[in-house]
């Protein structure tokens, strides 16, 4: 389905936060890769810096900029929040964290039958919006996908491309391995420190969820979590990485019968020596640490504060590469999905490119909290490898 088939609004896709660090990086991306035609406009708290940010598109590509429309909105403005809704087919969220500022865009756009994407890591703001807001964007078409960035598009879609490369109606196991390099930004760490510190009001809301949502039928979806092992498979040490990654995938999974009757995924972080892992490991115990105290987690807060990041010849030195193997029916294949800086620079291509394929692409009928595998599946990969992240089997037996 194609919203563009819907009632006529003004806008193909709005940006939320474009004066952010990620907005802004995004908005660039639209201005060079959108389609000619394409109808979007940025929006915001304040309208000073949103046309600042146009005079800067304006000064890549005068032409183009010229066509970008400027809306004001504040995330915690109920009614305005409704008409950026109703004025878009889709509205593309980087304002974060999303617990704090997130609910009542996701609430319009459920109520509007707005297609919704966004940036979020969050457990506990995905698994609320399911449960508040599920119902009503089935009866009206929204399909709300979080988790468009490198939290969780490509582990959620280098799954689904595995699953793809091995035999139907089988028993499926596909383990992800994720190894990074890039540095972090203010709204990053602000959004990291707010998950560490709310475990508990996110063990609550997953709770909640698990009342709600239904289980597949007569299938089984499983995503443990694995202990620490040694990866003859890449070579590398595997950590077990308890974030948002493996609960989209176990969704997608539930959601779509080809990944068989009996799934289960594994998600680690792949690291090249011991000593690194152990480093690492100590390294996330200290910021998690540092969460739980609020003078503490509020100074670091600070002093790295939403909007500052890293600069263009940093960004250009980052990369990504995630690699799955997957096993059924007697096959085994390893597949990889690599690009450059995970954290902003591939982060906003991928948003950018999920939003404008639910706005312009034929895609299967889905509505309500879906992912990028449920929703746009293979149009979103030919999307992005196209864009230069490409989705590959590196061998298969």
């Amino acid at each position: 389905m194609n919203r563009q088939d819907g009632p006529e609004r003004p806008y193909d896709v709005v940006l939320f936060g474009a004066t952010g660090f990620v907005g802004r990086l995004t908005a660039e991306y639209l201005l060079a890769h959108g389609p000619k035609g394409l109808r979007w406009a940025l929006a915001g708290r304040g309208r000073a810096k949103l046309e600042r940010l146009r005079e800067d598109l304006a000064a890549a590509d005068p032409e183009r900029a010229a066509e970008v429309s400027v809306v004001t909105a504040d995330a915690r403005d109920r009614a305005a929040m409704r008409a950026l809704a109703e004025s878009t087919h889709v509205v593309a969220s980087t304002v974060g964290p999303y617990i704090w500022y997130g609910e009542e865009l996701v609430a319009a756009c459920a109520e509007a039958g707005t297609d919704y994407t966004d940036l979020t890591g969050e457990p506990e703001f995905v698994d609320l919006t399911y449960v508040r807001h599920q119902a009503r964007a089935r009866e009206t078409g929204a399909r709300l996908v979080h988790a468009c960035g490198f939290d969780s598009m490509p582990h959620d879609l280098l799954a689904y491309f595995t699953v793809r490369q091995l035999p139907e109606g089988v028993p499926l196991t596909v383990d992800g391995f994720v190894r990074a390099f890039g540095l972090v930004s203010g709204g990053t760490l602000t959004s990291s420190l707010t998950i560490l510190a709310r475990q508990r009001q996110a063990l609550a809301a997953a709770r909640e969820r698990r009342r709600y949502e239904p289980a597949p039928s007569g299938r089984e979806v499983r995503v443990p979590l694995a202990a620490p092992r040694f990866s003859k498979e890449t070579g590398t040490w595997a950590l077990p990485l308890p974030t948002l990654d493996p609960q989209v995938v176990r969704r997608s999974a539930a959601a779509l019968e080809r990944y068989g009757p009996d799934f289960r995924y594994r998600h680690y972080a792949s690291v090249k020596t011991l000593p690194m892992a152990l480093v690492g490991t100590a390294g996330v115990a200290a910021v998690a640490a540092v969460a739980q105290v609020p003078p503490a987690r509020t100074w670091l807060m600070k002093r790295y504060e939403p909007g500052r990041g890293p600069g263009p010849e940093r960004r250009a030195r980052a990369w990504f590469q995630v690699r799955a193997v997957g096993e059924g029916g007697g096959r085994r294949v390893f597949t990889e999905v690599s690009g450059g800086d995970p954290g902003y620079g591939e982060t906003a291509k991928m948003l950018a490119e999920a939003s404008m394929c639910l706005a312009l692409d034929d895609l299967p009928t889905t509505s309500g909290q879906v992912t990028t595998a449920t929703a746009m599946g293979d149009a979103l990969i030919g999307r992005l490898g196209a864009a230069g992240i490409p989705f590959r089997v590196r061998h298969a037996r």
